[in-house]
């Protein structure tokens, strides 16, 4: 068996050896009191049908240290039709993204292709420690390789972030894959072992399905039922039951959640129709808006001139957080008038709330539709050159050049979008998949471990960055743990800049002052360093 030690950047696509882990200072991997360390191990088994391996960690801080095997998921649509240069593959194929947990130790690799085992270090004390990684033969316990794995861990913990991210969570996906009834107490308890992995991501704002999310679903096609808040019409009048989502809210304040995002008033991609809302009569539950009610109802301007007040009410008692309010999700340039149209219908309900749209039109923000536009990493530019700094995302189509975190990407794609949000003062992040386990459009479910791509509609990895564990656990993602590591570049960035100054940290990740959101390196060495070279810094900053 050939093994080499690497560092978490590195995906292994099967046939080129691996790239082996640089040691600077002395460690392998190196940060703050709390951080996430991680490495992998390459290794590749040349009989033709390998051994079952027996992994043991050993070492001060292996009680801290958690295994997990690198497995491969089937791709579909890896790329589009004209791919910039940096993609890692274009075509089908079955690629390196699921972090597997091994449990009992025992891990079995394919033979004759390079795989990886992923180390994580959680909670480790700070200082100097070897992690010793052996691997045996589970037959008969013959040493096959050994590797020590040095680490460091700084005194300090790194500040919170100092930004807004989110990742959109979608209930219903929890409900639909587990089988379980909406709002049971088994979906609760799956919504919140989910809460706590997207926290762990360092997501701090929550898309709260106050009523069901009117996204990425089909037009005339209704998604499962998530509404938080009850609604009753009797003799002409509304009243409200929000004991769900104060359930809600006790768990997002208890996992830290310093944000809330109301879901959207109004359909996506125009703002034409509202929101799948249910309402209880003396007759029963009724379907009562939906794709067949327009924005501009009056019906619906009745409920909301009730609903909106109530549920602002509510959240300044019973919240102590951020609220955000969303109008309609990603409008065109020529639907303006629409989403205008839209917004008129809400606009006094809403003073001095804080309104946020995923919408990249400058024309939006240049006539005020919108006061706080989230604008696509590839639509920034004409932003930033009139002064503004705004929050930004990607999706599918933010698929040349910019950052991502499809699979078929190199991860250090994924990770340089910690750098990019400090160095142009982006005060948020969106992402509108965390775990949408759905085809495009939301017109059947699909299983995460077989269809990355929802039915081909969206690039391998664009849909969810984690998987369901049989046991009701996340399983997380290759992306998932590269994400954390660049909101962790953001922290420390943040951090230096508050010790020191913004342009002495800027300095140091700028690239010679050529780092843009569509220009940016690829030298995975080049963005470890760098990073070591702010941590150096906070240290001597605090007084080594």
């Amino acid at each position: 068996m050939q093994s080499v030690l690497i560092d978490s950047l590195e995906k292994m696509l099967g046939e080129a050896a691996p790239r082996p882990v640089a040691l600077i200072s002395g460690a392998h991997a190196s940060g703050f009191r709390g951080e996430v360390l991680s490495l992998q191990v390459a290794l590749r088994l040349e009989a033709a049908e390998g051994p079952d391996l027996r992994v043991e960690l050993t070492g001060e801080v292996a009680g801290s240290a958690r295994v997990h095997a690198v497995r491969r998921v089937p791709v579909s649509s890896a790329a589009p039709e004209d791919p910039d240069e940096h993609y890692l593959v274009t075509g089908p194929g079955e690629y390196p993204d699921l972090l597997e947990p091994v449990t009992d130790g025992i891990v079995r690799m394919g033979p004759e292709i390079w795989e990886a085992l992923w180390i994580d270090v959680v909670d480790a004390v700070p200082g100097e420690h070897d992690l010793t990684l052996t691997l045996f033969d589970a037959t008969d316990g013959q040493v096959l390789a050994e590797h020590v794995l040095q680490l460091r861990v700084h005194e300090h913990g790194l500040p919170p972030l100092s930004i807004t991210n989110t990742h959109w969570f979608h209930v219903d996906s929890l409900s639909t894959y587990y089988d379980v009834e909406v709002f049971s107490e088994e979906h609760w308890e799956l919504i919140e072992k989910y809460l706590v992995s997207a926290r762990e991501m360092d997501v701090n704002s929550v898309l709260t399905p106050t009523w069901t999310p009117p996204l990425d679903t089909a037009e005339g096609h209704t998604r499962p039922f998530v509404q938080l808040i009850g609604i009753r019409e009797q003799g002409g009048k509304y009243s409200f039951d929000l004991s769900r989502l104060d359930r809600w809210l006790e768990i997002c304040r208890r996992l830290g959640f310093t944000g809330l995002e109301i879901a959207h008033l109004f359909t996506q991609w125009g703002a034409l129709q509202t929101p799948a809302i249910q309402v209880r009569t003396a007759t029963g539950l009724e379907h009562r808006f939906g794709w067949h009610v327009p924005a501009t109802s009056p019906d619906y301007r009745r409920l909301l001139e009730a609903l909106i007040p109530t549920l602002r009410a509510h959240l300044d008692e019973h919240w102590e957080g951020r609220v955000l309010w969303h109008i309609s999700d990603e409008p065109r340039e020529h639907q303006l008038e629409d989403y205008s149209a839209a917004k008129a219908q809400v606009a006094d309900l809403l003073v001095g709330a804080e309104v946020v749209d995923a919408l990249s039109p400058f024309a939006f923000a240049e006539r005020g539709v919108v006061d706080t536009p989230i604008v696509a990493t590839d639509h920034v530019a004409p932003f930033l050159e009139a002064g503004r700094h705004p929050w930004v995302y990607y999706c599918v189509s933010q698929n040349r050049e910019v950052a991502n975190r499809f699979i078929a990407l190199p991860s250090v794609r994924n990770r340089v979008l910690g750098r990019q949000l400090f160095a142009f003062e982006a005060p948020g992040f969106l992402h509108w998949g965390f775990n949408f386990w759905w085809a495009q459009y939301s017109l059947r479910p699909i299983d995460p471990f077989e269809d990355t791509c929802s039915g081909g509609g969206f690039f391998g990895g664009d849909p969810f960055v984690v998987y369901p564990g049989p046991d009701g656990t996340p399983w997380l993602s290759l992306r998932y743990r590269v994400f954390v590591q660049a909101m962790a570049d953001h922290r420390a960035l943040t951090w230096l800049a508050e010790l020191t100054d913004r342009a002495s940290a800027t300095a140091l990740i700028d690239e010679g002052g050529t780092l843009t959101y569509s220009s940016f390196s690829y030298d995975v060495d080049e963005h470890l360093r760098a990073r070591h070279a702010v941590d150096e810094k906070i240290l001597a900053a605090l007084g080594g």
